[in-house]
């Protein structure tokens, strides 16, 4: 059995994180979202892989290069132009003459979930999970154990079933992606393939997912996906850890890193290589830092993504976020991470506004930006890569890629 993962890609909702990199390697509690889908897939059992890729695709291919480094094969296929889901999968009719699982390398899977997949043996099998609020999804109308219809968003949806961008294909799904006519959009959509499907009297079922489940689809769900991650944390003290530093609960410290004394680190928790932590300083729970990372004296930390190469200068507080690679925050810097009201946080990217739902959210910020001594940043705030926030300015709503905020 082969898994072809969707990963070309640039995934704009979730600028500007992917200024940079594909979605896909966007980390997830120090690893990149697409490895858990690989491991998880090797774990049921899967060793051959093909990865559709596109935008940036050299981040990926020189990370996962061949696969044996996870103990798995990996192929590649270039998307050029991106033309829609369709389109992407049916790049695999040359690799694919058997069954084959099918993935979006953005969505959270479990090896329970594809082994269950891997034991149908229907033409098309949709992995759906039951959801409180469906219309942000399509969804599917059954009749017994048969998919009758896909429905696309819809602002009344007739089942909570949505679609999870999971599945398992019989290479038939190949001629009807061929026989797929555009979309609204300009696209090739899987899903219009897959009513071709049904249309035509293929035997398409689903497999309702009863794990955990996430379409991270905009910045902040990284927060919750790095916290699900987090759960399963193997301590581990790769380190340095001075003796009046104190680790409590599953803390994982990688090789050459270095925690000062007086550094207060509450688990889970994970610290990557290469990193200077302390002293003084509180590191709270559901936070990962990544290699490289300096966290200067009284800093406090609280639930975030910190990405390689940034440094937190002294008597900073990061809440809430996540934060690019190679950052540098000057001392005192402060993000806030809650409204006084107590309400839900939006957030603005590429002039768009988009409530986030979280009542506590602090700064989403691309690589590379700087900010001054004492500066600080308002809840919800996009901070665009390069960008330079001045001593003692406010920055608030949406930074763009570069902006120099300096007013006084």
């Amino acid at each position: 059995m082969r898994a072809v993962i969707l990963a070309a890609g640039e995934g704009t909702r979730m600028r500007p994180l992917t200024e940079n990199k594909p979605k896909v390697m966007l980390p997830v509690a120090n690893k990149p979202m697409l490895e858990y889908t690989i491991l998880e897939a090797k774990a049921a059992g899967i060793t051959d892989f093909l990865l559709i890729v596109g935008y940036r695709k050299e981040a990926i291919t020189s990370y996962f290069g061949d696969g044996s480094r996870l103990g798995v094969n990996i192929e590649y296929v270039v998307q050029e132009k991106q033309n829609g889901t369709g389109h992407a999968f049916g790049m695999a009719a040359q690799a694919c003459d058997d069954r084959f699982i099918a993935l979006n390398g953005d969505v959270t899977v479990s090896s329970g979930h594809l082994k269950k997949l891997i034991g149908r043996n229907e033409d098309a099998i949709i992995t759906v999970k039951e959801v409180s609020d469906p219309r942000a999804y399509g969804v599917i109308e059954t009749d017994g154990a048969r998919v009758t219809r896909i429905v696309e968003k819809s602002p009344e949806p007739p089942t909570n079933l949505a679609n999870a961008g999971i599945y398992l294909f019989d290479p038939c799904i190949f001629d009807a992606i061929e026989k797929t006519p555009l979309s609204p959009r300009g696209e090739i959509e899987i899903t219009d393939s897959l009513q071709y499907l049904i249309d035509g009297g293929r035997s398409v079922g689903y497999e309702v997912m009863d794990s955990d489940w996430l379409d991270i689809g905009r910045p902040w769900q990284l927060l919750t996906a790095n916290e699900l991650a987090l759960k399963d944390l193997k301590p581990a003290i790769e380190g340095e850890v001075e003796p009046n530093a104190t680790l409590k609960g599953p803390v994982s410290v990688g090789k050459g890193t270095l925690i000062r004394n007086g550094a207060y680190i509450v688990g889970p928790c994970i610290i990557g290589e290469n990193c200077d932590i302390g002293p003084n300083c509180f590191i709270r729970a559901s936070t990962s830092i990544g290699n490289n990372v300096h966290i200067g004296n009284a800093v406090e930390i609280k639930n975030s993504i910190v990405m390689n190469g940034t440094k937190i200068g002294h008597l900073s507080y990061v809440g809430d976020s996540v934060i690019g690679e190679r950052c540098n925050f000057g001392a005192g810097t402060k993000i806030a991470n809650l409204r006084l009201d107590e309400k839900t946080i939006p957030v603005t990217v590429n002039g768009k506004k988009t409530d986030s739902g979280r009542r506590k959210l602090g700064c989403i910020m691309g690589d590379d930006v700087h900010t001054g001594i004492g500066s600080l940043i308002n809840v919800g705030t996009s901070i665009g890569p390069g960008a330079f926030i001045g001593p003692g300015e406010l920055a608030k709503g949406e930074i763009k890629k570069g902006e120099r905020l300096i007013t006084r």
